[in-house]
């Protein structure tokens, strides 16, 4: 199955397959004639995935080059990609070296940050290999690294050359993994799309049993979300913003946590209090508010270690200040009309925000 994200800078397809068989024919789709590729990949990754796709790559590269991230959100800075300069000048990399990312979001992050910046840009390829940077994070040209305590605040906008998502690396996946790709998978449905959300719901027994179909579904469903949005808002002046659903929270919580809790049942905490705030200022039904925290609890909400109750809401509501969507240190927050549809608020007073964080 072929996407299409058309972004303004550049129009790509997301491959949607089951192993990497197809990765050398993608590539020579692309139009990419670079002789030398980089693999970045993770400590965590490489065993699994590493070898696969240097036989596929082999077929187009005369030379591949490969490089190993610590594994690890709070590895996703600086330091990183600074490490990946070295590798890339020492190899003599060119601009028409291509940059491929193996691996989840954090490598995806920083290697596109890396192939947006070195020798004023890079081609490069987002390879996902979990839920989360399946339906989120590799689609969009995000790239960036945290830094001093505060989520991406440093990066770019980069679209890479095409998305190539293999699905059979979500049977390897830790169930937490899985469960985190999900928060933003619940989110896409509830910002854009009730059908999505309704699927998503209803199967639910069956997408987290890993079921062909209803995985395949839930990967075109996002991605599809993601692309459109994309498309119409390539850089966030406007509508791309409310894929920030749960996220001003969420990244308050992972920053607190060092990085500890995982991104996508910290936005699932995120959307909860979202939701919880609309709902206390009379904007969303109580029904739709039970109804996603029922589902957000099968999918492991709770179980994280941490959450909005073990922080200060001061501490919260400090960090939300220096978020990167904050407009004169007045944090902007996405919460929904209904199921489906979504709009930007940014005049909310903070003691109805300490609130809704407080019983999440």
């Amino acid at each position: 199955m072929v996407l299409t994200v058309n972004a303004p800078s550049r129009e790509y397809p997301i491959y949607i397959e089951d192993s990497y068989g197809g990765l050398a024919e993608a590539v020579r789709a692309s139009g990419l004639r670079g002789s030398v590729a980089l693999i970045v990949t993770d400590t965590n990754v490489a065993p699994l995935y590493e070898g696969a796709v240097k036989r596929e790559l082999s077929a187009v590269f005369s030379k591949l080059q490969s490089v190993r991230l610590h594994a690890g959100e709070e590895h996703k800075n600086l330091n990183a990609v600074s490490g990946l300069y070295q590798k890339a000048a020492e190899a003599f990399l060119d601009r028409e070296s291509v940059v491929f990312a193996l691996g989840g979001g954090v490598v995806g992050d920083t290697a596109g940050f890396f192939a947006a910046t070195f020798m004023r840009g890079l081609p490069f390829v987002q390879l996902p290999t979990t839920l989360l940077s399946c339906v989120d994070s590799s689609v969009g040209g995000k790239t960036g690294v945290d830094f001093a305590g505060w989520k991406n605040l440093v990066g770019a906008f980069y679209q890479p050359r095409f998305v190539y998502i293999n699905s059979g690396t979500l049977a390897t996946l830790p169930r937490v993994q899985f469960n985190s790709g999900m928060g933003e998978v619940i989110k896409h449905g509830l910002i854009r799309d009730a059908g999505y959300y309704n699927f998503v719901s209803e199967r639910r027994a069956d997408i987290a049993a890993l079921e062909p179909e209803a995985l395949k579904r839930v990967i075109e469903g996002s991605c599809r979300i993601k692309a459109e949005i994309v498309g119409l808002d390539e850089k966030e002046s406007g509508l791309r913003e409310i894929l920030n659903f749960g996220h001003t929270f969420g990244h308050a919580l992972e920053s607190a946590s060092n990085f500890k809790l995982p991104h996508g049942l910290c936005v699932m905490k995120g959307c909860a209090a979202a939701m919880r705030l609309g709902a206390a200022r009379g904007e969303l039904a109580e029904v739709d508010l039970l109804g996603f925290l029922e589902l957000a609890r099968f999918f492991g909400m709770e179980e994280i270690t941490g959450g909005a109750g073990l922080y200060a809401p001061e501490k919260l509501a400090a960090l939300m200040r220096g978020d990167k969507k904050a407009r004169g240190g007045a944090p902007r927050f996405v919460l929904l009309e209904r199921v489906g549809a979504a709009k930007i608020v940014s005049d909310i007073p903070e003691e109805q925000v300490k609130a809704a964080m407080a019983l999440c």
